[in-house]
């Protein structure tokens, strides 16, 4: 039994959500959401323009000041509502993001689960923004600092987790007391949209928070960008359009959160047990297809490992289940679209073509849909371009080390810097490892970093500031001081 989509189960909001109130876009026009498992289109959403752009930026303009007004306990109330609305709805919620992204079911309630808890955790937060007190050095003067939201805020996520990127930048901008304007990507904005409902239902008042969702992303955000009324950007997706948002973040000196692209590397060091390295590389290559930035890329295994590491690593991979995400048992879904696959594609063919082998895959699937197997590549060569670019796609690279500094070597030379992963059962070791390891989260002995309560972000080109944690609602807040003389 299966539970996809089709076009007349969508229920779902497919219109903007501008000042509290669903509309189509200025221009009328729609745009086409496809199931990737199948090609079929299973939606119509309202295709938003730089005229809705403005409006839904007045609108969160026009709400800013009362929903900074309004008390830390009744903003953590609404987030709190908001995560326990969503967990009721995880069914329901986990389809429209299989239909949409393609990930299977049991992923899609584990993303569900997921990006709850960032409702959760700001809606405790939202009561712990704290200041101080104390004096001058010469005892003069008193001084109070506060902490005020920055104001109202863009937010830009990708298609890849689109419940989760949503609430992990929504939850800590509302529980600070920042309205938003919200772009979902272009390939799922039916979860972002069946977000929205949710919120509202939950108490978020009218303009707090707006949705527009856009064929035109350079236009819509462009149009946030120029305003002059945003004072803050948080943006997911890759490191090239990072770049472009920051440009266009210089001339109003707009705050700026970037979770930008990453290529992990995931370290397999002499003695390590390769079983618990295998399921850990399981976590950290297959979760979301490998559609991630937490995705580890490149396999680095001490040289006397690496035969078995692959083969087993193969052996795992090449039994999985590809499919229909909807479809019971199913481990790997498609990829999200044809583009995606074709690159997937070419640098298996250009690490082939270097020498590399096949241990499992390699050849994208035929038929409808945009699968492609899982697969192992042993004996890869450095200059392989999968070993410099994102692949964002159910392949490992394993690549066979000597020493450990060699290793390290090989996994800093990379513009990226978002995480890491080691595999050793010496703790000296992993400790040295990590600390050297140029990138912003180091998972040691697991192949999973992401949580709400801990601050995710990474170093160099992977991006700028950290989502979660006790860190993240930082980023949506000011610092005040106030100077007061001791009479």
């Amino acid at each position: 039994m299966t539970t996809s989509l089709t076009r007349s189960d969508i229920t779902s909001p497919t219109g903007l959500f501008i000042g509290g109130s669903w509309r189509e876009g200025n221009s009328r026009k729609k745009f086409d959401v496809v199931d990737p498992a199948t090609g079929d289109v299973i939606a119509e959403v309202s295709d938003g323009d730089v005229t809705d752009a403005e409006a839904a930026m007045a609108a969160a303009d026009g709400a800013q000041a009362s929903w900074a007004a309004t008390s830390p306990r009744e903003r953590s109330v609404i987030l709190r509502r908001a995560f326990e609305l969503i967990i009721e709805r995880t069914d329901e919620l986990a389809a429209i993001i299989t239909a949409e992204m393609g990930k299977p079911l049991a992923d899609a309630r584990g993303e569900v689960a997921y990006g709850a808890e960032f409702f959760r955790w700001f809606s405790e937060e939202a009561v712990r923004i704290s200041g101080d007190h104390t004096l001058t050095g010469d005892g003069k003067n008193r001084i109070i600092v506060t902490r005020a939201p920055v104001g109202p805020c863009i937010l830009v996520t990708p298609w890849n987790f689109p419940l989760a990127m949503g609430t992990r930048k929504i939850g800590p901008a509302l529980a600070a007391g920042c309205t938003v304007v919200f772009k979902p990507a272009e390939q799922t904005p039916l979860t972002a949209l069946a977000l929205a409902g949710i919120l509202v239902e939950a108490g978020v008042p009218d303009g707090v928070v707006n949705v527009v969702p856009t064929t035109d992303a350079a236009g819509v955000v462009g149009s946030w960008m120029a305003s002059g009324v945003a004072r803050k950007i948080s943006f997911t997706g890759s490191t090239a359009v990072g770049k472009i948002l920051l440009a266009q973040a210089a001339p109003t000196v707009m705050r700026t959160s970037m979770e930008l692209g990453g290529n992990a590397p995931f370290i397999v060091a002499e003695g390590a047990d390769v079983d618990r390295a295998v399921d850990g590389a399981m976590v950290a290559k297959m979760r979301n297809m490998g559609e991630a930035c937490t995705a580890a890329n490149r396999f680095f295994v001490q040289r006397s490992l690496a035969a078995e590491f692959a083969d087993k690593l193969g052996a795992r991979m090449g039994a999985m289940k590809v499919g229909s995400g909807s479809a019971d048992g199913v481990e790997v879904g498609p990829l999200i679209d044809q583009d995606g696959r074709a690159k997937v594609q070419h640098l298996v063919d250009d690490a082939l073509g270097r020498g590399a082998r096949a241990v499992v895959g390699g050849k994208e699937d035929p038929g409808p849909g945009y699968f492609y197997p899982p697969t192992v590549l042993d004996s890869v060569d450095s200059a392989s371009e999968l070993m410099s670019t994102e692949i964002f796609g159910p392949v490992a690279a394993v690549v066979p080390y000597d020493t450990e500094d060699e290793v390290i070597a090989l996994a800093n030379d990379t513009e990226w810097g978002l995480v890491g992963y080691v595999y050793t059962q010496d703790i000296d070791r992993a400790l040295r490892m990590g600390e050297r390891l140029e990138v912003g989260m180091v998972g040691l002995n697991t192949g999973l970093v992401s949580n709400p309560a801990a601050p995710f972000g990474g170093v160099k080109q992977s991006g700028l500031g950290r989502e979660g944690g006790k860190v993240g609602i930082d980023e949506f807040l000011e610092y005040k001081y106030f100077a007061i003389p001791r009479s």
